[in-house]
Formats: structure tokens, C-alpha cells, sequence
């Protein structure tokens, strides 16, 4: 009997939560200023890595406020490890002095607000929607989107249609551990090299057929 795409997201939801019932997020930070530079460091770059450099960055400055005041060259030197440096140094120096200049200091609790700070996106916003606020969200990346494929939970080919695909199937309340729980399997089962679906415990049982050719 061939699921529907609903009943396959039920399973996978159920199949998720009993091997991730606790989702830590994966970024070290202390407050959501700092969650919003570490996730913007986390572009094209590891969790892994991105929590090696930020006690560096954040022993030079933790807030708004101080990092405003920081020359853009000694946040460069410190984050050039996650690539991306120049451009990356520039938004993080931009976004604090605006944080200052028009928030108080403070980060915005709202996506559109987010999305005009420069050097964040909406997967950025996302995230920090979600795991700073607590507002519902579900921050889809490369490799989510690339998960949801496998997984037959969407056809799209970008991640703003698999992020509305994947909203449409499963229920808000779980949208902010969900998007989690699916980076820890992919991590762990189901990795964009060297996959293979025959042992991946969603893969065998709901992946696309062509995974198997």
C-alpha cells in the first residue's frame, strides 16, 4: 500500500521525535545577539566551526553596542575561519550599529524586521524567530530541502516552496524542534556524501525510488 505524503510526514515525525526527544541548539550563544551573528556565521560553514570561533569573537565584543564599535579588520582576522570573511565581518559590524541606531540595542522580535538587517536572510530570520523567541518557524536550508526530496515530503526545487510544503504538513507547534530533529538525522543517517538509503531509517522505508537505481 503506497502512503500518502501526509501519512509518510506522520511517521517520519513520529520516527524523529523517539530518536531526538531533546534538541540543544546546535550554535553556542548566550542571548539573541548572539545567536543572530553565530547563525550568520554558520553560512557556508560547520556548527562545528562557527562554535570555535565566536568565543574569540565575543571576548572582543557580545553585544550590539560594543561590536559597533569594533574595527571591522580585527573581526575579520577572527571569523576568517568560516569563510566568507570580508563580507561576513561587514554585515556583523552594519547589523550591530543599526541594532543600536534604531533598536536599542535590542533584536527586532519580528522576520520582516530581521530580514532588513544586512546579512540576514530568511533562513537566518528564521532561526532566530524560532529558537530565541520561541515564535513558530521552520528554518529550511540546503540540507533540509535536500531531506525533504529524499523524503518524497516535496518536489520543489528551492527552499521557500519546500519550506511551505513542509509547513503544510506538519502541525506548527512542532515546526521549531522539527527543523532541528531533521539536521541531527541528516548529520547522523542521512548525509549528502556517501548516503546510503538502503541503511538510512527514513530513506529505506519512505525515500524516492531513484535513490535506489
Amino acid at each position: 500500500m503506497r502512503l500518502s505524503r501526509q501519512a509518510k510526514a506522520d511517521a517520519i515525525a513520529v520516527m524523529l521525535e523517539e530518536l531526538y526527544p531533546e534538541t540543544p541548539i546546535p550554535l553556542d550563544h548566550q542571548d539573541p545577539y548572539t545567536l543572530l551573528v553565530a547563525v550568520l556565521l554558520s553560512a557556508q560553514c560547520t556548527d562545528e566551526r562557527v562554535n570555535k570561533v565566536t568565543p574569540d569573537l565575543f571576548a572582543l565584543a557580545d553585544n550590539p553596542y560594543d561590536m559597533a564599535q569594533a574595527d571591522v579588520d580585527d573581526i575579520k582576522a577572527i571569523i576568517r575561519p568560516c569563510g566568507l570573511s570580508p563580507r561576513k565581518s561587514k554585515a556583523i559590524s552594519t547589523l550591530s550599529q543599526i541594532l543600536v541606531e534604531k533598536y536599542k540595542g535590542e533584536v527586532p522580535q519580528n522576520m520582516d524586521l530581521l530580514e532588513e538587517l544586512p546579512g540576514v536572510g530568511h533562513k537566518t530570520a528564521s532561526v532566530v524567530m524560532s529558537q530565541a523567541f520561541g515564535v513558530p518557524a521552520f528554518p529550511v536550508d540546503t540540507h533540509i530541502h535536500r531531506l525533504a526530496y529524499r523524503w518524497t515530503l516535496s518536489t520543489s526545487k528551492n527552499v521557500e516552496k519546500t519550506e511551505r510544503d513542509l509547513k503544510r504538513l506538519f502541525p506548527e507547534e512542532s515546526w521549531n524542534k522539527l527543523h532541528l530533529q531533521i539536521i541531527f538525522f541528516g548529520r547522523e543517517y542521512c548525509p549528502a556524501r556517501g548516503h546510503d538509503p538502503y541503511t538510512c531509517p527514513i530513506c529505506s522505508k519512505y525515500g524516492r525510488k531513484t535513490m535506489f537505481k
